[in-house]
């Protein structure tokens, strides 16, 4: 490839007229990637939105895990302070902060959020706000700061995600429309996310052993990454404390690793009855874990983290949600993938790296499998059945996790995707590119009308 880009140069300067009066005509976009995804460029380079940075705290187990007694709006405030201070971005610069959250009241919530940017040590000029597309939220906070950048409202933005599964369980409040009776999708947005999981493995055939597989090998890759260290560059220790429910005392802890993670065996799992259904497939041991959590991404315009010298971590290409059946909304990630990864110019090959949220293993696999993809190329350091699903935070969790693992992985790894199911049925897709692969070439502008140039740019 790189033979082929020094063909296009020499090329150019060939054809470039000595007078600089004209040469809009003699523009051009390689793709790196081969002549099998030609990654059509729609905008000038220094116009990529990029990210800086992105760091989450740990995931612990809701309800008895290490953040029991921790108020969300800190965790929230730490990853906010680490993705400015860790750069060394004056917050003042910040046009805004979106933080996507699902389960607290919205107004209460919001009010957290705003309470925590103050926390972190942004200023009052500095505006928050949250989204809620259910499990995507903390992918679509960041995909809505990207928009933003591209749309010219900013050049710099936060895209953070937020849960306390301890402080605001999932529960409905109020009375159901008595229509929802006449509709049978609206009637299926009500139905448990487990039911829904048992849904997705009756329907395409998924076993039990192949839901507990995923499971063990979920712990076992997550276990190997925390043990060898990989998730030390994304996470944010947190110093908080720990109450004893019988006498109160509490106790002041550090909370740096992630505290669902087990090992497990097939045989372990086998054990464990089914929640949603009695002769279903669906337990607790391959289903993801309720947990709390936070996670922040710092975007900006590539000519802005070019001024100021900033390294990039990756670049957002793009995002698409897709609505399905709610009745089997796991699969979403299985319609949302191929439509993002097209968008991009690419196809499912060029993609090097998968984070796929394990909402439910049923629904892992199910997608894992309709898109033929490459188990090694999946969750290398396990997913949500280990890690665990703070709702809100998942998509800004998976942000860090992949862009330090492709940074981690170096030229052998360029272009990445995160994808989640939604509830209420939708799926949502984002790709993303390692930060150090691109140039200014790559990135030039496309004119089809030219005949020129070499099969590597059409």
């Amino acid at each position: 490839m790189e033979k082929a880009i020094n063909r296009q140069k020499v090329l150019l300067d060939h054809l470039r007229p000595s007078s600089s009066s004209d040469d809009s005509s003699l523009s051009a976009s390689v793709c790196a990637a081969g002549d099998s995804a030609a990654y059509a460029r729609n905008h000038v380079f220094g116009d990529d939105v990029v990210i800086v940075a992105a760091y989450r705290t740990p995931l612990c187990k809701a309800k008895r895990g290490g953040f029991k007694d921790t108020y969300a709006d800190d965790l929230l405030a730490l990853v906010l302070k680490a993705v400015v201070e860790k750069p060394n971005l004056n917050p003042k610069e910040v046009g805004d902060i979106v933080v996507g959250t699902v389960l607290a009241p919205g107004s209460q919530r919001a009010s957290e959020c705003r309470m925590a940017a103050f926390y972190a040590g942004f200023p009052e000029t500095v505006p928050v706000r949250t989204v809620n597309r259910q499990c995507s939220s903390g992918l679509q906070a960041v995909a809505d700061v990207a928009a933003a950048i591209r749309a010219g409202f900013y050049d710099i933005g936060i895209g953070a995600g937020l849960e306390s599964m301890t402080a605001n369980p999932m529960a409905w409040e109020g009375d159901v429309n008595p229509k929802v009776k006449i509709f049978e999708q609206a009637q299926n947005c009500l139905l448990p996310m487990g039911v829904t999981s048992e849904n997705v493995a009756h329907r395409f055939g998924v076993s039990r052993q192949e839901q507990d597989q995923a499971a063990v090998d979920s712990h076992r890759k997550a276990a190997a990454a925390t043990a060898a260290g990989r998730f030390k560059d994304e996470i944010i220790p947190v110093a908080t404390k720990i109450v004893d429910p019988k006498s109160g005392d509490e106790k002041p802890v550090t909370i740096s690793v992630d505290d669902g993670i087990r090992n497990t065996t097939l045989a372990d799992l086998a054990k464990l009855k089914p929640v949603f259904k009695k002769d279903g497939t669906t337990t607790a041991g391959n289903s993801s874990q309720v947990s709390d959590g936070a996670g922040a991404v710092l975007l900006m315009k590539r000519s802005v983290a070019d001024q100021k010298g900033l390294p990039i971590l990756g670049v957002f290409r793009n995002f698409v949600a897709v609505g399905v059946d709610p009745a089997i909304m796991g699969v979403g990630p299985a319609a949302a993938i191929p439509v993002a990864v097209k968008a991009a110019g690419l196809e499912l090959d060029d993609i090097d790296l998968f984070e796929i949220n394990e909402a439910f293993a049923s629904q892992f696999v199910y997608c894992r499998n309709k898109l033929g993809l490459d188990p090694e190329k999946i969750n290398v350091n396990g997913g949500a059945m280990a890690i665990g699903h703070p709702l809100g935070a998942t998509g800004a969790r998976c942000v860090a996790t992949l862009l330090h693992e492709m940074k981690r992985r170096g030229k052998d790894c360029r272009y990445g995707v995160i994808s989640m199911c939604i509830g209420t049925g939708m799926g949502a897709a984002a790709v993303f590119e390692r930060g150090d692969w691109t140039d200014e070439l790559c990135n030039a502008r496309k004119v089809e009308s030219l005949n020129f140039l070499s099969k590597d740019v059409r």
